[in-house]
């Protein structure tokens, strides 16, 4: 199990405050302002081009304009560098998944150098996911969507994260590989990660996550939990326009 840290218990894992962003003159995100606690699964929610991404890209350090304010565990990351960012405990799996196809999924494992201050030991990946264990030899190429979505997870969990950010990680596969993801994301959480989650997908995201940000033209605009989220999904369905 991960290692205990004090301020866990005193502050969220992730807040953030007043955060704006922008490419060019165009402004993507405008103040805003959540957070996430402890072995939560939250999920960001909204349309194509809400400003979901580059959210996540802010958070991680990526993104080239933006202000405001973010904290991990309690402590000020708003200036530090992505790197840095990843030494504190901060995952990033994005939609493109950045698996090395000419890599066995052993060697995507084991060439990214443990970062993050929880890594994973390889047994405890190949435990969490067997599939991964079956597949130690096989190429990227040789890999199915799901299979890379796999690999991009526990890949980050092997690095140290604390924090995951998982952008889409169900877009493109099919209903089984969406609920085997499901499933492993719920074992992330019953094993200590924190994990916010981009998800078009309102039913998977109600399945699995603990409470949910509504994001809109760059602003949260609500705060759904289960129930809200359930009771309102053909609502949402058709705002989301899937």
């Amino acid at each position: 199990m991960p290692a205990t840290d004090p301020l866990i218990d005193t502050a969220p894992v992730l807040g953030v405050r007043g955060l704006s962003a922008w490419y060019g003159e165009a402004q993507v995100l405008r103040e805003v302002s959540l957070d996430v606690g402890q072995g939560e699964i939250v999920t960001l929610v909204g349309r194509n081009g809400a400003g979901k991404t580059t959210l996540l890209r802010c958070l991680m350090g990526l993104q080239g304009r933006y202000r405001g304010e973010i904290s991990l565990l309690g402590a000020d990351i708003t200036k530090l560098p992505a790197h840095r960012r990843v030494r504190r405990g901060l995952g990033y799996v994005p939609d493109d998944r950045g698996i090395y196809s000419t890599l066995t999924v052993e060697e995507n494992l084991t060439l990214p150098p443990v970062a993050g201050p929880d890594p994973w030991p390889l047994s405890r990946v190949y435990e969490t996911f067997p599939r991964l264990r079956e597949r130690r030899s096989f190429p990227g190429t040789k890999l199915s969507g799901g299979e890379q979505q796999m690999l991009a997870l526990a890949r980050v969990l092997r690095m140290g994260a604390r924090l995951l950010l998982c952008d889409e990680p169900t877009e493109g596969l099919s209903p089984l590989i969406v609920q085997q993801i499901g499933e492993i994301l719920r074992e992330v959480k019953r094993q200590g990660t924190t994990v916010l989650l981009i998800e078009q997908n309102v039913h998977f995201a109600a399945t699995v996550a603990d409470r949910h940000y509504l994001l809109a033209e760059g602003r949260i605009v609500e705060s759904l939990d289960n129930d809200e989220m359930r009771g309102r999904e053909h609502e949402l369905l058709e705002y989301l326009g899937i």
